[in-house]
């Protein structure tokens, strides 16, 4: 993997999107945990040509700052770019647009692991 990899991830926010689908949050706007989804998605869309068919790239943290509401309607544009890769880990920065401004930003890890490996593992535990 090489650090600078960019990758975009683009949705228009619907009405299974929004905060209000989460419980009592009377909120019509973006949720978070979407967003973060977005995010992620550009992330692994940063790495996508680049894994090789035995690998998977797994999330393992995401620190983002939700800075604005997004209403139903908009087009929101997310962003990633490989900042650094230390063995098997991938470090992001990610960001994200609406029509209007920057909605959020920070940082996101992903792991390289064998798919075989992960895939066995799962296998185990559910086995237990």
């Amino acid at each position: 993997m090489i650090p600078g990899l960019t990758g975009k991830s683009e949705m228009i926010v619907k009405e299974e999107d929004l905060a209000g689908r989460l419980g009592d949050v009377p909120v019509g706007v973006l949720s978070t945990p979407r967003l973060i989804q977005l995010l992620e998605t550009a992330a692994i869309e940063a790495i996508r040509d680049h894994l090789s068919a035995d690998q998977v790239s797994l999330g393992t943290e995401m620190r983002v700052r939700h800075l604005s509401a997004t209403p139903p309607g908009m087009k929101v544009t997310a962003n990633a770019l490989l900042k650094g890769v230390e063995n098997n880990r991938l470090f992001f920065l990610v960001d994200a647009y609406d029509e209007k401004e920057k909605v959020a930003e920070g940082e996101h890890v992903r792991v390289l692991v064998s798919k075989e490996q992960f895939l066995e593992k799962v296998k185990k535990k559910r086995a237990r």
